[in-house]
This record gives C-alpha cells, sequence and structure tokens, in this order.
C-alpha cells in the first residue's frame, strides 16, 4: 500500500498541488473520503463570519467531487449555517466542530445537557464584552465563539481574559482557540478528529480500499491531522492550508482557498479519468 506521508520537514509540507501526481499516486487506486473545513479552506477568512460567502466555482469543485467520493463538511459554524452556506444536498455535514452532524440517513448531536452552561455563558461574555470595540460574540448551538480580528491590539489581552474568567464560572465548559477567536465548548473529548472518525465508521468509509483526506487551516482542523495520522501509515492524510509553512501534523499543503479549489477540481478529474493526474 503507498504511504502518502511524504517527507519532509517538520515544518514544511509538499504542495498537493505543485506535486499532484505524488499525491494521486499515493491514493494506490483507492477511493479517497474528502472531509473539508469552511472558513479559510474553502472560503477566505474574513472580518465577520456572515461575510464568507462561497464562490460558485469552488461550490462547483465540490458538487463535481461529491458526485465521485463521499464528501463531507466538518466547521466550527453551527450546522444550518454552513449547510445554507454551502447550499449543496447530498452532503455530510458536521457542524460546531462535529457536536452536531446531519447527512442521508444520519443525524447525531453530541453535548444537548450543555446548552444551559452555554447560555449562561453567552449572557455573561455578553456583560464582560459589551463595550470592547470590535468584539463579536456568536452564540452556536454547541458553543460560543468570540472573534477578535476588529480589537485593538491592546484590547485583546482583555477579551481573553473574559472568556478566561467565564470559563473559570462554568467548568462544564473548555476553552478552546483558532485564528483571531476564543471558542468555548462542551468539556467534553470530542473534537473535529473523533467526528471524523465517527463519520468514518458510521459511512462504513474505514476499510482498506478508501482514504480518508481532510483538508483544514486553523488549530481546530489539527486534531483531524491527528486523528488520520494516528490511523498508521497509508491510512489518512491532512492537507494543511497555510501562506507561510508552519508545524502541523497533516501531510501535505496548500496555499490558500483558490489552491484548495484548484486541488478539488483536479481531483475530481483524476477520479473520473478526464485529467491526467499530474
Amino acid at each position: 500500500m503507498a504511504d502518502p506521508i511524504p517527507s519532509a520537514p517538520p515544518a514544511d509540507r509538499p504542495s498537493a498541488l505543485d506535486r499532484f501526481a505524488d499525491f494521486t499516486a499515493a491514493l494506490g487506486g483507492r477511493r479517497p473520503a474528502v472531509f473539508l473545513d469552511y472558513d479559510g479552506t474553502l472560503t477566505p477568512i474574513v472580518d465577520r463570519p456572515d461575510l464568507a460567502i462561497l464562490d460558485p466555482a469552488t461550490r462547483a469543485a465540490v458538487a463535481r467531487l461529491a458526485e465521485l467520493c463521499p464528501v463531507a463538511v466538518v466547521s466550527g459554524r453551527d450546522l444550518d449555517d454552513v449547510r445554507r452556506l454551502m447550499d449543496l444536498d447530498g452532503l455530510v455535514y458536521a457542524g460546531s466542530h462535529g457536536f452536531d452532524i446531519r447527512g442521508p440517513s444520519l443525524r447525531t448531536r453530541i453535548g444537548l445537557e450543555y446548552v444551559p452552561a452555554l447560555d449562561s455563558a453567552h449572557a455573561a461574555l455578553n456583560r464582560r464584552l459589551g463595550d470592547v470595540d470590535g468584539a463579536l460574540v456568536e452564540r452556536k448551538r454547541f458553543a460560543i465563539a468570540i472573534h477578535t480580528r476588529r480589537v485593538a491590539a491592546d484590547a485583546k489581552p482583555r477579551v481573553a481574559e473574559a472568556v478566561r474568567a467565564v470559563a473559570g464560572e462554568h467548568p462544564d465548559l473548555r476553552v478552546t482557540g483558532g485564528k483571531e477567536i476564543h471558542e468555548l465548548r462542551p468539556n467534553l473529548p470530542w473534537d473535529k478528529g473523533r467526528a471524523v472518525l465517527a463519520l468514518l465508521d458510521a459511512l462504513e468509509l474505514s476499510g482498506d480500499g478508501v482514504l480518508p483526506l481532510y483538508l483544514g487551516d486553523d488549530e481546530t482542523d489539527e486534531d483531524a491531522f491527528r486523528a488520520l495520522a494516528d490511523r498508521g501509515p497509508g491510512r489518512g492524510a491532512g492537507v494543511r492550508v497555510m501562506e507561510t509553512p508552519a508545524p502541523t501534523a497533516a501531510a501535505w499543503r496548500l496555499h490558500d482557498p483558490a489552491e484548495v479549489r484548484l486541488f478539488l477540481e483536479r481531483l475530481a478529474a483524476h477520479l473520473d479519468g478526464t485529467g491526467a493526474g499530474a
């Protein structure tokens, strides 16, 4: 079986687009199962979550690929929000970092009993951060996201302290983070990586004839990269979307969402036999 993890320095990875022939060779004739993050992967990072609109060409690339192999979108956004933005039927959607999953004949929710704690924490954060210019407290069903991209640099420590304080008042919740974002989530051993592994089992994609691929750009996506890497050589691969090299558990990289679209188009062409695969 081909090993999809090439040799590379710890802080760098080969481009899955520039070395597409090597990437497809690593498939070894297996069918990919593709898991996609949304923000920063399919769309560029923007100042406000509501401005992250999917480019029609990217939507078309995802739709074409979904006709050829299993495709799931695994996002920190609420499930209904990411489904609305993708506007594609037939996909599997995992919202709130995998706490809320829906697909054809599939429905799973993790952590419903933590909703009251999230309600209380949401109210506390609004009280503490209401006068911080640019701070955006976004309530999701299974998480609270505190966006700091529009917060002045000298005010960002105050936001971080407020999040820690509220988390301390709510032991049922835990703090996670990412690019210009703090999050409070249910204090459960559940994340994007565990959600991907659960989906592989639920969708009967855990066998040797399938190679799971996960594309993501943020710290929360590292959970999925590690989960696939931990399955063992040749049993899964991550693709980190990053403009500059950085430590990652992913095996490959792409530069930005534009390269993600091109990669998805080339993968679909490879699968349906219309592309050269090089």
